[in-house]
This record gives C-alpha cells, structure tokens and sequence, in this order.
C-alpha cells in the first residue's frame, strides 16, 4: 500500500553449544541405533548445551545477527525471544538479551508459540516495524530443549537438539532485492498464520516442576504432511510468488520424512532446501533461522533470493511468510 512502511531481514546469526550427541551415544542410554534413528527421523547428531542456559544461546546468535548488520544496540527498538523451553519468567529472556548486548531501551518479551515460534516472532516485529513502532528488531528464537527433554524415551530423545538463530529487522526495502523488482517489495512478506487448538494435545510440554516434551508422532506426522502444504502455498501468494521462482524453502527442522513430503508437495525445483535437522535435530523455535543463517552463511542462497520460511507445531499451531535472503 501506498506509504506504508517496508522492512526487510538486515543480516542473521546463528549459535550452537559445542558438544555433540551422536545417534551411537544415544544407543548407549536408550533400547536404539544409528540405523533406526536415521530411518525414522534422518538425524544423524545433534548439539547439546551442557552449560549454556537459553539466555545464553539467544545472546550469542543475537550477538552475530547484530554485528552482521552493523547496528549500534542504542539502534535496536525491539527484542523478541521465541521460545517454549525457557526457565525464566521474570526478568523475560529477552530482556537479559537486551541487557547483555547493550540495548539500552528497547521494547523486550517472550514469545511462545511451540515449533512457530520464530516465524510468529518475525511476524510480529514486522508488523511493529511497519506500523512505526520500532526501526529495528532483533528476533530470536532459542531452545534448550535438553532441559524438557525424557532421555527414557527413545520415540522422542532421538530427536531434540539445542542452539539458536536470530535475525535483525529493519525499516525499508531489502538492499539485496533483484534489479527490476522495485522499491515496493517488502523483504519479509505477509504471514499465514493459525492454529489447530482442537489437536493440541499432540504435542505436549506440561507443567513448571521439571516438564517433559511428549508427543502423538503419528499425529503430527500425518497433520503435518497432509494439510500444511496449501498452508505454505498461501505465504507464496500472498508475497506475489509462485513456489517454481523460490530460491530457498527453510521449514521447521522436525524430521527429515516431513521436510521432505513438504517440500515435495510444494513443486518448487529451483529452490535450496534447509535440511539442517540431520546435523541439528528438531532444535524448536530455534530450527528455522538457525537452518536459515546456515544456507546463507554457507552461500547456498544468495542475497536477494526469495526463501520461503514455514514453521509448525505445538499449539497446533504454524506461521510462515516469504522473505528476502540479506
């Protein structure tokens, strides 16, 4: 719309917590194998904090997205934490993010949204962004999901991992877009957002004495390969793109099997597909920038690319939107 207020995605970061699990360690605490975890999940390892809290993931990844982009913290009107696995409730992790970095006076809180977290948080700092709230925002989403984590149940232990991704948002077109796209393409394009409350007890992290993630794998397998995929067509349509143009799908890292007949029901040959859940496991709220500040890093998108980002979830719940690689 005529002088409405663009943003684009200014640079990202990412952490991971040095010590690795592989699938053979995991063999040693639970009835498993390397073979029948890589069959179900196609997880090979995963990063566990051992002394690192959330606080210290997000500040890190945090830390990397705001270098990247060469702001000062005095720049940075918004922090937004996406995360489910979180100890702390007062002061919010955001604000000891803010803290830590700098942020003399931002606008700081938690966002818990499950798997959707980050999509929902980078939504949300659009929005704000757009309508003059803010001119830039950090958005992180980070889980330690080692802490929620049962290591007596090989269905779910398999497949948890801990780290952290993060992303600046900032007012204007993206400095990256192709030539010829215009001065009116927003670099983080409308979401598709919603929920299935009726089905959300198929994911579950109850209670505040020492909660434990559990879920109907079943369920949200078929929930997840069945119905989302109109879900993440609609994110494209609404950006102005066709799946065929995208240079980069970047869905939440659950199972290798879902991001796969996601992906493949999205038709969208040209694009690079983040399949960092083999090296990571499901890391949550964090998945999405984290495999996304990976592709970039790495060089596999370039600037200016078109990537769709979808997440899912706890809630059920799911949040996505197409937006421009910095």
């Amino acid at each position: 719309m005529p002088g409405m207020t663009l943003t684009h995605l200014a640079a990202l970061g990412h952490h991971q917590p040095p010590h690795v699990l592989t699938n053979d360690d995991l063999a040693g605490l639970v009835d498993t194998s390397d073979t029948w975890i890589r069959q179900r999940t196609g997880i090979e390892r995963r990063r566990i904090a051992r002394e690192e809290s959330v606080t210290d993931l997000a500040a890190a990844a945090a830390g990397k997205a705001l270098a990247a982009a060469g702001r000062d913290p005095a720049e940075i009107g918004m922090v937004t934490v996406a995360t489910c696995s979180a100890v702390d409730r007062c002061p919010s992790v955001a604000a000891q993010v803010a803290a830590r970095l700098g942020i003399p006076a931002p606008v700081a809180y938690d966002l818990n949204n499950g798997c959707a977290g980050f999509t929902t948080a980078l939504a949300t700092a659009d929005h704000a962004v757009r309508a003059g709230a803010a001119r830039h925002a950090l958005v992180i989403g980070a889980e330690k999901m080692s802490d929620v984590t049962d290591w007596d149940d090989r269905s779910t232990c398999v497949l948890l991992g801990d780290g952290a991704g993060a992303a600046v948002v900032s007012a204007g077109p993206p400095g990256g877009a192709p030539a010829g796209a215009g001065e009116d393409r927003p670099g983080v394009g409308p979401v598709v957002w919603g929920s299935d409350p009726s089905r959300g007890d198929a994911v579950r992290l109850l209670g505040a004495w020492r909660p434990r993630f559990a879920q109907d794998g079943q369920a949200v397998f078929r929930w997840a390969t069945t119905e989302l995929a109109p879900l993440a067509r609609l994110a494209c349509e609404r950006a102005g793109i066709a799946p065929h143009d995208l240079g980069g799908i970047v869905t939440h890292q659950a199972n290798l099997r879902i991001v796969e007949a996601l992906v493949q029901r999205l038709d969208a040959p040209r694009a690079v597909v983040a399949r960092d859940v083999v090296e990571s496991g499901n890391t949550s709220a964090a998945s999405v920038p984290l495999a996304l500040s990976k592709l970039v890093e790495r060089g596999d998108v370039g600037t200016g690319a078109p990537v769709l980002l979808f997440a899912f979830g706890g809630g059920l719940s799911w949040a996505g939107q197409v937006v421009t690689c910095p």
